[in-house]
């Protein structure tokens, strides 16, 4: 099941021409259940490029951090290929963590990118500002995205009245 991050991350990605799958399970045993979920896998048909993106909002130490996104990522690499099979994938793929919480100068884990949420919301932020929504609206199929666009709009108060005043 996604979370809020793991929606906003598998909108911005098909907004940008990706092809995504999101919170696929994969490993299937023999006696039931999976050896694991992928939160998102996403492939760009223009670019080739193929990403395996983790999202959390833990606020786990790093060690804890260091050794589940290890496994994650090491199940990523194992099963992410199969999962556009008849496609041409890149022989490498692009493995990254996004992480709500902690700060630093830390760019790895567990083997994939680092990315913190902070500067992936800046990023989107500032792309959607250069898109009007009434111009080039963010389609209805996309709402936490299509919310952002109106939020880097709209979101400066223009002493106008408030739905819940006060």
């Amino acid at each position: 099941m996604s979370n809020h991050l793991e929606q906003v991350t598998a909108e911005w990605l098909e907004y940008r021409g990706y092809f995504v799958r999101q919170s696929v399970l994969v490993g299937k045993r023999e006696k039931g259940g999976f050896e694991g979920e992928l939160d998102i896998v996403a492939l760009n048909p223009v670019t080739r490029h193929l990403l395996h993106v983790e999202c959390s909002l833990d606020a786990d130490p790093w060690e804890k951090r260091e050794h589940r996104f290890t496994a994650k990522f090491e199940r990523g690499r194992k099963y992410v290929p199969s999962l556009f099979d008849g496609l041409d994938l890149p022989a490498e793929f692009d493995q990254v963590a996004l992480l709500q919480m902690g700060g630093g100068e830390r760019t790895t884990l567990g083997g994939g990118r680092l990315i913190w949420v902070a500067d992936f919301i800046s990023e989107i932020v500032e792309h959607l500002r250069q898109h009007r929504p009434d111009r080039s609206a963010i389609p209805s199929t996309l709402p936490l995205l299509r919310t952002l666009q109106l939020a880097a709009h709209f979101s400066s108060s223009r002493g106008r009245p408030c739905l819940i005043p006060g």
